[in-house]
């Protein structure tokens, strides 16, 4: 009622890329599904966790164990069974990058959490002329009201926007839009040992990473219609 026979049927005709299904990605994902993309490919290696209940909406007692992106997909196709919901169940990286561009994307969002996997995603994707949004650090912050939409080279207070703004500057890429929040990083308690590779684990709240996963979503939609000249 709000967008128009013409919006929605321009997204029934896209397809768009998730990359990553933790706190953010998972509800960003169903967002997407609820508004009506007509194709969703949805990426995550991991399975669910104990740990990911709080603030995935991907995590329930009944999908312990399960692949995020393999729940991901059933949820998806439950909420709209005319949704093509493609799971991958892998890990993006360099070196296996090309397997994830077998598909055609109108939009892609990057919620991945590793740092040099994130850069390698945002520049294949400007590569090849894909647009892309971006989700920085959500992890250790509790004030939803401080996320916004905006482009990483105005972004402050956040540790992840620096590293990843001074890294894309490196390759030539000064602009990119992203979500994230200039409230500074509290210091959660070591509930668990970090993983490989990690000096520790930021402490998450749901409505911060479902905030950030709408205004991701709010932003691919709108930028979706606005492609075709649609007004919204």
């Amino acid at each position: 009622m709000l967008l128009g026979t013409e919006a929605m049927e321009k997204l029934r005709n896209s397809k768009v890329a998730v990359f990553g299904l933790g706190g953010v990605g998972s509800w960003c994902a169903e967002g997407l599904c609820r508004s009506g993309i007509g194709e969703i490919t949805l990426i995550d290696q991991d399975t669910v966790g104990e740990s990911n209940i709080n603030r995935q909406l991907v995590a329930t007692c009944s999908a312990l164990g399960k692949p995020k992106a393999e729940v991901m997909a059933s949820r998806l196709t439950d909420i709209n069974p005319d949704v093509k919901a493609i799971p991958i169940v892998a890990r993006y990286e360099a070196e296996t990058r090309d397997i994830f561009f077998e598909r055609d994307y109108d939009y892609i969002v990057d919620c991945i959490d590793l740092v040099a996997c994130k850069l390698d995603l945002i520049e294949t994707a400007l590569s090849r002329e894909i647009p892309i949004i971006s989700a920085l650090g959500a992890g250790n912050k509790m004030n939803a009201e401080a996320l916004r939409i905006t482009d990483i080279s105005k972004t402050q207070n956040c540790p992840l926007a620096r590293v990843v703004r001074k890294e894309l500057h490196k390759r030539g890429i000064n602009h990119l839009p992203v979500v994230y929040s200039n409230e500074l990083a509290m210091k959660p308690e070591d509930a668990e040992a970090p993983p490989p590779g990690r000096r520790s684990v930021p402490g998450s709240l749901v409505w911060v990473t479902a905030t950030a996963g709408m205004l991701l979503c709010s932003h691919v939609v709108l930028n979706l219609i606005k492609a075709d000249g649609v007004n919204a």
